[in-house]
Parts: C-alpha cells; structure tokens; sequence
C-alpha cells in the first residue's frame, strides 16, 4: 500500500522518522547491475536530501579513490550521484545491511523521469549473497507496485509484522517503466532501530544454548501513503 501526503512540509516535520540511513552500514551496500560501481551508496541519505543528487557527502571520499588510484570512472561517479542500470538492462538487485537490527514500517523510492523510475520493488530480509537467479526464483517478502514518485511524497507500507528483526534488506527492482534502464535517486526507509549490534546478537544466542558438557543427561530414546 502507497501513502501520499496531505498537508505542507512548511508546517511539519516530514523528515520525522526517516532516519534509518544512519543505521545502513553503508561501505558494505552493493547493487548488481549497476552502471557505476558503487553509485548505489549515493542513494542513502537524508530525507530532505533525497532530490539532491550531487552525492555531495561522497565527494571527499571519492576524490581521495580518485587521487590514489587514479580511476577515470570516479569523475564520473563525482557527476552522477545516482545509481542507474546498465543500459538495456533495467533489473537492480540492491543489498543494504544495517550496523543494527531495525524494524521498517515504510520504504520510499525516487526514481528517475523518462521512464527511468523502477515500476516494481521485492523485498527479501535477512538474505545475504543472493544474485538474479535466486531473486527471481524466491518468494519475496513482500512485493509493491510502484509508481512514479519524482518528489519522494510517497511511502510504501510493509507488512510490518515481517519486517522486524531487520538484519539486513536486498530490494528487487525487475524492470522500469521504459523497460531500457532503472535509474533511482533515493530510497529510504522509515522505522525505528533496536540498537543492538549483529555480532551481539550472535553472542547472546550461543552463550544462552545449552552446553552439552555442563548439562549432562541421561539418553532419551503493508500500501501506499503520503509521507508524514
């Protein structure tokens, strides 16, 4: 389900509770089929930021790859600021883990004009490593329509019940509504995080099983809304 907005971001706080890209553990984001390597990281930011596609906060970084390496392809990326398909080829498999778990209640996508902007996303959670095959063969998690949202207005309830405990989330983007190339500006994802760390989890887990050797016993025989 998609919400839109009713009323002026002049008179409320629209940002309220977009604030999960500071919990993507950004430098391990990937995206199969992209254009640019590693355009996709350019994508997460803030919600206020999400029609500037300067990928401003990367410049620095960027310009340091570029100053050591000395890659022509940087400068492009430097231009770009947004992830895109290579050309012909629209699908976008998008993997963002998160430095905690979190829960998401909505997910928000700006793609681009021309009919550029992806036409349907599929989310699986908590599945690293997967590749086109394994996404077009698996049952998503949940799966939207999209529309073609240029100002981000737009948010794409989950089924929030299914999205907890978010480790990490891959997002599938089939096609576009040109059917030549995807190109996306933003995405982002409302919701709120746990604040516990991965590897703590694993901790806990393994320390509260049972350890055989101290515990011997006897042989047993969502929609769409306006963003608010």
């Amino acid at each position: 389900m998609a919400c839109l907005h009713d009323h002026s971001c002049e008179d409320h706080d629209c940002s309220s509770g977009w604030t999960l890209y500071e919990h993507i553990d950004l430098p391990k984001v990937s995206a199969l089929n992209e254009a640019v390597p590693g355009s996709v990281k350019s994508v997460f930011k803030a919600w206020e930021q999400r029609l500037n596609s300067s990928g401003l906060k990367f410049k620095r970084l960027l310009i340091e790859i570029q100053f050591r390496n000395k890659k022509a392809h940087w400068s492009y990326f430097l231009l770009q600021g947004h992830l895109e398909s290579n050309e012909g080829d629209p699908e976008l498999l998008v993997y963002i883990p998160f430095t905690s778990d979190v829960k998401i209640k909505s997910i928000s996508v700006v793609g681009g004009v021309d009919g550029t902007s992806p036409s349907k996303m599929r989310a699986f959670i908590n599945k690293e490593g997967i590749d086109f095959s394994d996404a077009q063969g698996m049952q998503a998690v949940q799966e939207w329509d999209l529309v073609e949202n240029f100002q981000g207005t737009l948010e794409y309830q989950t089924r929030y019940s299914k999205f907890q405990n978010v480790a990490s989330i891959t997002l599938h983007f089939p096609n576009s509504f040109g059917g030549d190339t995807t190109k996306i500006e933003y995405i982002g994802f409302k919701g709120e995080a746990t604040k516990l760390k991965r590897d703590v989890v694993a901790t806990i887990v393994y320390e509260l099983r049972p350890n055989p050797s101290d515990h011997k016993t006897k042989a047993e025989g969502g929609g769409l809304s306006h963003v608010e």
